[in-house]
């Protein structure tokens, strides 16, 4: 009997080169890691899936789409598209052929590209049905598109090549009146099977729907769950359960029927239990204008949300700790001077499974900053929580809401893309050692020429500041933050664009858009070994 033997670092790397995918680690990890670590490779990823949820159903909005893709990826064939997606109201009813995927829209995808769980998806079924929305014609130029239209899809598409590292797409809204009217933006996000929303509401004064957007060909069943300062919310039996989102296809949910009554701060658990989905929530107030909210980061004992404008009127925090443990956590406020404790809110106890909202207001006092949690003691046995701020700007019936969810740290770099000349403002946040960074200007959409600049981000503040503009361009353009040195680095983008005197803003957090992934190589050539019974 012949029998052919792999290492186990042969078949990483074999898996790797197959599916241009492995595990996602952070530049200074090979240092902590040992000699396994030490032994890998940051390599550019070979492929990206990005979900743009649908803008808007209001007949006075306005939005606008910029797609980019940073210059650096390997390789000199690939694409980057979007792709119109079906809106499916909750609870339609599928065909026999939608319950296995649709027969006509290419072969079957498997799960995660940029979250290093591989994807095979047949090119047909990527790219959905209908031709592309938005197509990136080289790296390193930002190519954009908009529409007036109030029943603009959801978007859903696929990078390859040199066109999926940090490929990366803003959608930012404008409403001129009604629910929800001011600025409403997002980064388009990465599908996954699992997200959590704190901040979320389901208020008498707020609309919050939660679009689930499915890029694969075969259907996601999704589960939606509510948690509020008591606990788990219910609202009838089967009420957010086994939700069918089928293959390139959005489902908008209002959260308020998953609540037996209205619950002014609630947070969102979206669990995909087959296939996967993008999944963002749009909050619409009638007083206080809206905007996306984002998925927090995953649970973590210690979390950052930066970037809460210096002219913030109100800020809320709602924390929500997810496991059986009370949470105990120091609040602190990362400024333009280092680290302060904001008075009679110093500490927070969350208790387990429960949702606690603490009114910040106007806790920046003209100071740009950002929200630092951590455990009130160290250990290593401190309970996970999860995060986000509501944001106010202006004053009475001139207010506007924007959301900061806890987000990841940038690893090596970031991408913020659909800045303008004016309203465009950075901020970088380093909680803890200090950090060196490389700002980069590219191309506008009109032309010009790209510009860098190289700050300095004082350990425990927050550096906010007007990124630099491309030489020679009027237009839209992206901005990439690159970590070069020092402790972790956290960073977000506010747009801004006054409406009447109404202080219109969104804020976009950036975590790492993770362009690398680490490929640990072989310990042992690839061989086979003859063994003869």
């Amino acid at each position: 009997m012949n029998r052919t033997v792999l290492s186990f670092g042969a078949v990483a790397v074999a898996l790797a080169a197959v599916t241009g995918v492995a595990a996602l680690s952070a530049p200074d990890e090979a240092a902590q890691g040992g000699e396994s670590a030490k032994a890998a490779a940051h390599k550019p990823v070979e492929r990206s899936t990005l979900v743009c949820p649908r803008p808007s159903a209001s007949d006075v909005a306005e939005t606008a789409y910029e797609a980019f893709t940073p210059k650096g990826g390997t390789g000199k064939k690939g694409s980057a598209a979007l792709y119109p997606a079906e809106l499916v109201e909750t609870g339609t009813p599928l065909s026999p052929d939608d319950e296995g995927g649709r027969k006509d829209k290419g072969d079957e995808e498997e799960k995660g590209e940029r979250d290093g769980k591989g994807d095979k998806g047949g090119e047909k079924g990527d790219k959905g049905s209908g031709k592309p929305f938005l197509r990136l014609s080289s790296p390193g130029t930002p190519v954009t598109a908009d529409t007036q239209d109030p029943k603009a899809p959801a978007l859903t598409g696929t990078a390859d090549g040199p066109f999926a590292p940090g490929w990366t797409v803003q959608q930012t809204t404008s409403i001129g009146a009604g629910a929800g009217r001011g600025l409403q933006g997002t980064s388009c996000t990465a599908p996954d099977t699992s997200f959590w929303f704190p901040g979320s509401s389901t208020a008498e004064d707020r609309q919050d729907y939660v679009h689930l957007t499915n890029p694969d060909s075969t259907s996601a069943v999704v589960d939606l769950d509510v948690y509020g300062k008591k606990g788990k919310e219910k609202a009838g039996a089967g009420a957010g359960e086994a939700i069918t989102v089928p293959p390139h296809s959005t489902v908008p949910v209002l959260l308020s029927t998953l609540t037996a009554e209205p619950v002014t701060n609630v947070t969102l658990r979206v669990t995909a239990r087959s296939g996967r989905v993008g999944a963002q929530v749009q909050a619409s107030d009638r007083k206080l204008g809206g905007d996306w909210l984002p998925p927090a980061t995953d649970p973590s004992p210690r979390l950052v949300l930066p970037g809460i404008p210096e002219d913030a009127s109100s800020v809320r925090l709602s924390v929500f700790a997810p496991g059986d443990e009370d949470a105990d956590l120091k609040v602190k406020l990362a400024g333009r001077n280092g680290l302060i404790s904001p008075a009679g809110h110093e500490s927070l106890h969350v208790k387990a499974g429960m949702v606690t909202t603490v009114d910040l207001k106007d806790l920046t006092k003209g100071e740009a900053g950002s929200l630092v949690l951590s455990p009130a003691e160290d250990g290593a046995d401190a309970p996970d929580v999860v995060a986000a701020a509501r944001v106010l700007r202006g004053k009475g019936d001139k207010q506007e809401t924007a959301f900061i969810p806890a987000t990841a740290p940038v690893h090596k770099r970031a991408t913020a893309a659909g800045n303008s000349a004016t309203g465009s403002t950075l901020a970088l946040t380093a909680p803890e050692s200090g950090a060196k960074v490389r700002v980069t200007a590219s191309p506008g959409s009109d032309g010009g020429s790209p510009k860098s600049t190289t700050v300095t981000v004082k350990a425990h503040t927050t550096k906010a500041f007007t990124p630099p503009r491309p030489t020679g361009s009027k237009g839209t353009y992206a901005v990439t933050v690159e970590r070069l040195s020092g402790g972790p680095l956290y960073a977000s983008r506010t747009l801004e664009d006054e409406q009447s005197g109404l202080p219109a803003f969104t804020v976009q957090t950036l975590p790492d858009d993770r362009s690398t992934v680490a490929v640990p190589e072989s310990g042992q050539d690839l061989s086979v070994l003859n063994d003869e019974n």
